[in-house]
């Protein structure tokens, strides 16, 4: 089916009455680009269950309500935007992720923090669940019990509205969670469901005995096997099986309804007109299940986020999308947008590839795994896209090693995941990292770590043994891992407290809604007397604070680095370090870093081979280098090596 735009328009005639020509104008133009993805997701979703003539009607109305409500302060964003669509993919891109509580309070306390984020020339600011949760246990705000209201602890949306107009003012765009997935059990609609009204259970997975269940078990995994075994809870209330992907009061959402569709559409809309510029899409793998699969980024998944593309850029243009999927990279790619979906999905996705295996190449001393499985990666993005690189994130750290890309380095990955977690928890001889283990699959024997970038990296154990060498090696380590994350490809995004060498922090044991999931080791609070010691270099906090604020300075002046540029790791002839090559129009850079505790050189030979020859620089130290001869390389040193400037 092919809906005419003018008639499109003329639908949603209501909703726009009142607005200028222009904007009428501006609306039915959006609609004759996007009516074919708005058409075709609708279709692929729907065509076989329900009337896609009237799905399109009712979501253009949507659209159109939303787009009529955008501020004046909101619609000239998107037009810059749409003046400026790489803005994302920029050098001068760096984020920073936290809880609204452990980094600041409140919403209008992290206003205060404005001029701290500036320091580390943070331009995007991703703040974890904001929204109302749960009472009690939330998985961290990630059940959520009212999409249209702030946590009561954080403030209001009126305070939200106010934050993203001052965050806009410094030039930072405020991201924030869409929890698609799944809602909290305490949700008005979970609380309906309950109560009998067949509407509301329609809106989750409800099953009356265990014959469905049992036959999707056959397929499924389990993602918390300790905490929250199987994916099927029976809930008393209801008197139904319901499907509890993660946990017991996190409801998974049935998206075969499109009225669930349009809620969560008209939720995303409604965060937009408030001043939210990025969306973080919770869970998305999950959306869609079928029996006989392991209900994981199934095709019917990529529709919905391909209609919330559309759909976004119909009302909001100014809004990106960024896709939380921790999965394969083969099954991670299409979240960007591939084959006929290219420039139609995600704008962002998470490289958790390159943290695991930077955290990996640091335990090995070696650089062969990093630099066989990033080569499996496409060394340039689907158009207008950019990867969320990190060193660390508010979750566990998961051991994603392939078998494929294990044997190509020629280990054995179960072995080799088994190596760092014993590494990384101390259990390992000679380990640095003070790190516990988060789950332990007890099908598979597979374990996850928990822990702070500091602590993993060694410092907390050097600080209590005093060791100077330790210490110093230590605050390598963290320099290092940044400078990877900065220059490897993408946006760089510095968890809360990493700028400052934060260690474990112990004290969640105290807290009954805490006490028994150990990711609160490294979700520490912002601890001001922490804070007031970033301009002491001799102190932990002021030494790794300038080494983070240094990099990102250097990054913004580093037009080799924008998202757009090829990114390929390369043998420097040296497996001892890490050599990653940034190559496009704009320029040449190369990454070096030693992940070993002794020097290294990288030959002139190796240099040459990777179109780097005559005098060079070290952009990140603003030095020179010999010509034609080896670089040189301290115990975890780490460089980004351009021709010398003319």
């Amino acid at each position: 089916m092919t809906t005419d735009p003018d008639r499109a328009t003329k639908l949603a005639a209501d909703e726009l009455a009142g607005m200028s020509d222009l904007d009428r104008a501006i609306f039915h133009d959006r609609v004759s680009l996007l009516m074919p993805d708005i058409e075709r997701t609708l279709t692929g979703l729907y065509g076989d269950t329900h009337d896609v003539g009237v799905l399109v009607q009712r979501f253009l109305r949507l659209a159109a309500r939303r787009y009529a409500a955008r501020s004046d302060e909101l619609r000239l964003l998107d037009l810059r935007r749409q003046a400026d669509p790489e803005w994302f993919q920029s050098e001068r891109m760096v984020g920073y992720a936290a809880y609204v509580d452990r980094f600041a309070g409140d919403l209008a306390s992290v206003a205060k923090r404005i001029p701290y984020l500036e320091e580390l020339g943070v331009t995007y600011l991703h703040l974890l669940p904001l929204l109302q949760a749960r009472e009690g246990e939330s998985d961290g705000g990630y059940a959520v019990a009212d999409y249209r209201s702030v946590d009561v602890r954080f403030g209001t949306m009126e305070d939200l509205e106010a934050l993203t107009s001052r965050l806009r003012t410094a030039g930072i765009s405020l991201c924030i969670d869409i929890v698609c997935n799944h809602t909290a059990d305490s949700h008005q609609w979970a609380r309906r469901a309950k109560a009998g009204d067949e509407k509301y259970q329609a809106y989750y997975l409800m099953f009356e005995d265990r014959t469905e269940p049992d036959r999707y078990e056959e397929t499924l995994r389990e993602v918390f096997p300790v905490a929250a075994p199987g994916n099927f809870t029976w809930i008393e209330d209801v008197d139904r099986w319901v499907w509890t992907t993660f946990r017991r009061y996190q409801w998974d959402l049935n998206y075969a309804n499109p009225d669930v569709l349009a809620e969560m559409a008209d939720v995303m809309l409604g965060l937009a007109n408030v001043g939210a510029e990025v969306f973080r899409l919770d869970a998305v793998a999950f959306m869609w299940k079928q029996i006989g699969t392991l209900s994981e980024n199934l095709p019917e998944a990529h529709l919905i986020l391909q209609f919330f593309r559309a759909i976004t850029r119909l009302a909001c243009p100014g809004v990106i999308l960024k896709a939380e999927a921790i999965v394969p990279i083969d099954d991670t790619l299409p979240y960007l947008g591939v084959g006929e979906a290219t420039g139609k999905e995600c704008e962002l996705a998470y490289h958790h590839f390159l943290m695991v295996l930077a955290w990996s190449a640091l335990a090995e001393q070696d650089s062969r795994l990093l630099r066989a499985a990033l080569s499996r990666i496409p060394p340039v993005m689907p158009s207008r896209n950019a990867w969320c690189t990190y060193v660390r994130s508010h979750d566990d750290i998961g051991w994603a090693i392939t078998p494929q890309d294990a044997a190509t380095a020629g280990v054995n990955d179960f072995e080799h995941r088994t190596f760092l977690t014993d590494f990384y928890t101390g259990n390992f001889p000679m380990s640095f990292a003070s790190g516990h283990i988060f789950e332990e699959n007890h099908r598979t024997k597979d374990r996850r770590v928990s822990g702070s970038t500091a602590s993993l990296a060694g410092l907390e154990k050097a600080l209590e043994s005093g060791d100077s060498t330790a210490i110093e090696f230590a605050h390598r380590r963290i320099r290092l891992l940044h400078a990877v994350a900065a220059a490897a490809g993408g946006i760089p995004i510095v968890w809360s407290g990493d700028e400052l060498a934060t260690t474990n922090d112990y004290t969640y044991v105290d807290d009954p809604d805490r006490a028994t999931d150990n990711r609160w080791l490294h979700r520490a609070a912002l601890d001001d007397a922490e804070v007031e010691r970033r301009t002491d270099p001799t102190t932990p906090e002021g030494r790794t604070f300038a080494d983070l604020a240094r990099i990102m300075a250097v990054r913004a002046r580093s037009p080799e680095l924008h998202a757009d540029a090829a990114s390929s790791p390369v043998d420097v002839s040296n497996d001892a370090v890490v050599g990653i090559v940034r190559q496009s129009a704009r320029g040449r850079l190369l990454l070096l870093a030693n992940v070993t505790p002794h020097p290294q050189t990288v030959t002139p030979i190796a240099l040459d081979a990777h179109g780097l020859n005559g005098p060079l620089h070290d952009r990140l130290a603003d030095e020179p280098l010999a010509a034609n001869s080896a670089i040189s390389l301290e115990p975890y040193d780490v460089k980004w090596v351009v021709s010398a400037p003319g």
